[in-house]
């Protein structure tokens, strides 16, 4: 089996502390160019998607009957993740352990009751707000790289802030796309931020770490494997790179019903290698996933979601008035 770029190594190396980053290989020229690629073709993918027609695949746009239910999905996706985590002493990322950390099991508790409150779906706001605030604490038990490494989390706080749903978990068929999109562009920004901070953290400026997990799971140097021995250090650039692009991807959200079975791809890939731990870790990110999938799949909403659609057919000044008069709304 082999591993795309996109498991996180803190999560299965022992004593990552160990590995201190080391800028020096992030300015390397051969880091650079792969960076510099991933930029480019996110930016060459967001030229190419404004002359898409949104939604972009519209054999999907059945999915846009889960729209009523996105806050309710990724409410689940967020509590089950914080139970899981708080059943293993864990807090808010599988490498953040509490085994040895004053009151950690208090800590763990109170993340398992937002965890069951989250997933019960009711008042999603205020459990939300719950989740924000866990955010200074793992600031002082883990330091900041730590936390915007968990900011998926907030991502999926953020958007149930915005657009919580009603009491049974559902949004009413004619909520403004204009909400739709704020809470999406929070999701969005958090997810991918996430993203970038770990191909930086774990890859792209701490070799040392990257080289561990390679060592312990040497078939997972997909270069090696496949018979090109162009040395770890050429796949740990490649990785970065790749994760770096999948963040960028998630930000811009153009073409998001693309970026969603593109980048959904390796993610779910990696569950058949390390099963429950890459799961719970990568819920949020399946959560943010299923919303761009969704919404990029609805025409009621697909030509806010991620920029102006300014075209012959529908200007985007006369879009956003019929939304906003509820002329796109469903029946």
């Amino acid at each position: 089996m082999h591993l795309p770029p996109s498991a996180h190594e803190k999560w299965f190396v022992p004593d990552p502390g160990r590995y201190p980053g080391h800028w020096s290989f992030f300015w390397q020229p051969a880091t650079l160019i792969a960076c510099g690629v991933a930029v480019a073709f996110v930016v060459g993918w967001r030229l190419v998607a404004l002359r898409l027609p949104r939604p972009e695949l519209e054999v999907l746009n059945r999915l846009d009957r889960l729209v009523p239910w996105i806050p309710r999905l990724l409410a689940i996706h967020l509590g089950v993740s914080l139970l899981a985590l708080a059943v293993h002493d864990q807090y808010l990322s599988p490498a953040l352990s509490l085994t040895h950390v004053t009151a950690g099991s208090e800590i763990a508790l109170t993340e398992g009751i937002v965890g069951v409150w989250l997933i019960s779906g009711i008042k999603l706001r205020p459990a939300a707000i719950l989740v924000i605030l866990l955010g200074p604490l793992a600031l002082v038990l883990a330091g900041p790289v730590a936390v915007l490494e968990a900011a998926d989390l907030l991502g999926l706080a953020l958007f149930l802030l915005i657009l919580p749903g009603n009491p049974d978990g559902r949004v009413a068929n004619r909520v403004d796309p204009m909400i739709v999109r704020r809470a999406m562009f929070a999701l969005r920004i958090c997810v991918g931020s996430s993203l970038i901070v770990l191909a930086v953290s774990e890859k792209l400026a701490n070799p040392g770490l990257a080289h561990a997990f390679i060592k312990r799971y040497p078939p997972l140097d997909l270069f090696t494997t496949a018979g090109l021995h162009l040395g770890p250090n050429a796949f740990i650039r490649f990785a970065g790179a790749a994760e770096l692009a999948f963040g960028l991807l998630i930000i811009s959200g153009a073409a998001p019903q693309l970026v969603a079975i593109v980048a959904g791809i390796p993610f779910n890939a990696t569950l058949f290698y390390f099963g429950r731990t890459e799961l719970i870790g990568h819920l949020p990110v399946y959560g943010a996933m299923l919303a761009l999938l969704v919404y990029g799949s609805s025409p009621r909403i697909a030509p806010f979601l991620w920029s102006p659609r300014r075209n012959k057919r529908l200007p985007w000044r006369r879009v956003e008035r019929m939304a906003r008069s509820g002329r796109f709304a469903e029946g």
